[in-house]
């Protein structure tokens, strides 16, 4: 698992950001496309698995933007209410209730049901 963490910088317009530990860098005109490309100079190091990234704003003109390859996968969800082994063989019955809530209709109310209508 590879955790990237660069701090971000706006000057004269463009974004710069640099690995706090480690030598990649970036510039870009905007967030998005500096997001990008430190995701590929961060994967061009490690390809290891799945990739996360977050950006924070710290200041309007500052940031911290992180890139997280490999880790857990998505299906690691344990409710709390059962233990390990409970987590593991119920996940057939935690499938179907959110299947029971669908079907559960409620009957949408409309303004004129209230006595008055929002645009009076």
């Amino acid at each position: 698992m590879g955790v990237f963490t660069f701090v971000c910088k706006s000057s004269g317009g463009k974004w710069s950001a640099k690995q706090y530990s480690g030598d990649l860098e970036a510039t870009a005109d905007c967030t998005y496309d500096l997001e990008r490309k430190l995701v590929q100079e961060a994967l061009s190091r490690d390809s290891s698995g799945a990739v996360s990234a977050n950006f924070s704003l710290i200041t309007p003109t500052s940031g911290v933007f992180q890139v997280v390859i490999g880790g857990a996968s998505g299906g690691s969800f344990a409710p709390s209410s059962g233990g390990g082994a409970a987590a593991s063989s119920g996940g057939a019955a935690a499938a179907e209730a959110p299947a029971a809530e669908e079907k559960k209709e409620e009957k949408e109310e409309s303004d004129d049901d209230m006595g008055f209508s929002l645009f009076d």
